[in-house]
């Protein structure tokens, strides 16, 4: 699932309503038995906290819907259909290889304040932990974050602690940056803020985005580190640069600079045991990028 609700679904309540479980059960179905003689490697979700914080939270993406209400709902059934679809494809397709891909970035406290630590755990929480956590059985990540506790309870969460689960193959991480924290107690919620790296004279691509392998090593190295992970996949990295056409060619030693830095990090944790099955450079080709390809 990569983000392409069908409208009838978003009139019913889109990844709010308790349905769409229901709904998302036939189309995993339906697409096992469709595909499953073609093909064995399959990805449940495609990066749950990105559809669910853009599009119930934030309102950037479609359906456009803000508040905490929508999103908490929005991640409870993604966090089911995650272990669902994984149940099915297992059932159906004999000899598949599952998986279900997630969004990452090391984050940084930006002092060493416990403000700024405490502040960096509650984005952790929310961007790194909120869908392994209770797929691998541990429950949501209310110890860090008291305001998940109140989610849980509103929610009676441990009614499906179960369904929750799934033992997947192997888990993907796509990851392009880290994320430097600072306390803010003006932002609700959170009361956290990034830093960004152009503030804190970091190197960055044209997106602002920072460069810095080591943090693409530690976050490997911290998914990694749960007992229930059997295997990772590099589902998605690369960088974004001003690439300018000269003689119908394009020279961007930015980016082969970038992809040494990171394939080395990638290469010190799997010599040092960690089970990466593969790497998936973003983007081999050109992107259409309906949010953010135009100016």
């Amino acid at each position: 699932y990569h983000w392409d609700l069908p409208d009838a679904l978003e009139e019913e309540g889109g990844w709010t309503a308790f349905s769409i479980n229901t709904a998302f059960i036939a189309f995993v179905t339906l697409c096992a038995r469709e595909y499953g003689d073609k093909v064995k490697n399959w990805i449940i979700l495609n990066e749950p906290f990105g559809f669910t914080s853009l599009g119930y939270m934030l309102g950037i993406h479609a359906p456009g819907k803000t508040g905490l209400t929508h999103f908490f709902s929005a991640v409870h059934h993604a966090a089911i259909a995650q272990a669902d679809g994984g149940r099915i494809i297992r059932a159906e397709v004999s000899g598949s290889n599952i998986g279900t891909s997630f969004s990452c970035s090391e984050i940084v406290p930006h002092t060493q304040s416990d403000s700024d630590i405490l502040a960096a755990k509650r984005v952790d929480c929310l961007m790194n932990r909120l869908f392994i956590e209770p797929l691998l059985g541990m429950g949501y990540p209310t110890a860090d974050w008291d305001l998940l506790e109140k989610f849980s309870i509103q929610h009676s969460t441990w009614r499906h602690t179960e369904r929750l689960t799934f033992d997947f193959d192997f888990i993907g991480l796509q990851n392009y940056f880290p994320i430097t924290i600072k306390y803010n107690a003006f932002i609700p919620v959170l009361q956290a803020w990034e830093v960004k790296a152009k503030s804190r004279k970091k190197p960055h691509t044209a997106m602002g985005w920072e460069i810095n392998a080591d943090a693409f090593y530690t976050i490997i190295k911290q998914f990694a580190a749960y007992p229930g992970i059997k295997s990772l996949i590099i589902t998605e990295n690369g960088a974004a640069y001003h690439d300018k056409i000269e003689n119908k060619e394009v020279h961007d030693p930015e980016r082969i600079a970038y992809f040494q830095l990171y394939l080395k990090a990638l290469l010190r944790a799997k010599q040092e045991g960690i089970n990466i099955k593969g790497y998936m450079a973003w983007t081999l080709m050109d992107n259409f990028e309906w949010a953010e390809g135009y100016n």
